[in-house]
C-alpha cells in the first residue's frame, strides 16, 4: 500500500517536469485559471542600477545605449546564468530548461512568483502587440509543432533571454531566422497587487 502511494507521488511529480517547455495547450485567458495561479509581489519592487561593465557588455551586445540597460537585477541574473546548459525539468546551474529560466528569472530578479510551466505562464500574461513588449514581458514559441513549448524573457531592441535546447542560457534576437517563425505569443505578466517599482536608496 506505501509503495503504491509513493509511485502514485512519483508519477503526478513525472507529469509536471513534462509539461515543461513542451506541452500542448489550448489558448484561454488568464481569467480561466485559478486565482492561485495569478503571481503575487512580495513588496514595493527596488530597482538596483547596474555597474558599467555589465551595462558596457549587454549594451553592446544589444545594440543599445549603455544608459538604456537600467535594472542591473536583471543584467547581473543573466550574467551568472549566462551559458548554462539546457536540461529538460532543470532548475540549477548543472542545467535548466526554459521555463524553469522563466521561472527563477522572475523570482530573483522581480521578486514574484510564476507557474513552473510552459503552460500555466502563457495563462498569467497580458497579451500585448510585438512593438508593445517592454523588458521582462514574455515570449513564446510554438516549437516542433506544439503550442507554447517554448518561453523567453524578453529585454530590449528585439531581443530576448531564453535556455535554447542547444547552446544554453543564451540572448537571442527574435527576429533570427529560425526563431521568428515559430513566435506565436507575447505579454506582461499579470500582477494582482499595486506594489510599484522603486530605485536602488530612495
Amino acid at each position: 500500500m506505501l509503495i503504491r502511494y509513493y509511485r502514485l507521488i512519483l508519477f503526478a511529480a513525472a507529469i509536471a517536469v513534462l509539461s515543461s517547455c513542451s506541452h500542448k495547450l489550448t489558448p484561454r485567458k488568464p481569467a480561466d485559471y485559478a486565482d492561485g495561479a495569478i503571481p503575487v509581489k512580495r513588496g514595493p519592487y527596488v530597482m538596483v542600477k547596474p555597474d558599467k561593465k555589465l551595462a558596457d557588455k549587454y549594451s553592446a551586445l544589444m545594440g543599445i545605449k549603455r544608459n538604456d540597460i537600467q535594472n542591473g537585477r536583471l543584467y547581473s541574473f543573466i550574467d551568472e546564468w549566462y551559458g548554462t546548459p539546457y536540461r529538460f525539468g532543470g532548475m540549477d546551474k548543472d542545467g535548466v530548461d526554459c521555463s524553469g529560466l522563466v521561472f527563477l528569472l522572475q523570482l530573483q530578479v522581480y521578486d514574484q512568483s510564476v507557474p513552473r510551466t510552459c503552460a500555466t505562464q502563457v495563462g498569467i500574461i497580458k497579451r500585448k502587440y510585438e512593438e508593445e513588449l517592454q523588458e521582462g514581458d514574455l515570449v513564446f514559441f510554438d516549437f516542433d509543432g506544439k503550442q507554447f513549448s517554448h518561453v523567453g524573457v524578453y529585454l530590449q531592441n528585439g531581443y530576448f533571454v531564453h535556455a535554447s535546447t542547444r547552446k544554453g542560457v543564451m540572448i537571442a534576437r527574435l527576429h533570427d531566422i529560425g526563431i521568428y517563425k515559430y513566435f506565436s505569443r507575447a505579454g506582461s505578466i499579470i500582477v494582482n497587487d499595486t506594489a510599484t517599482a522603486q530605485t536602488d536608496g530612495q
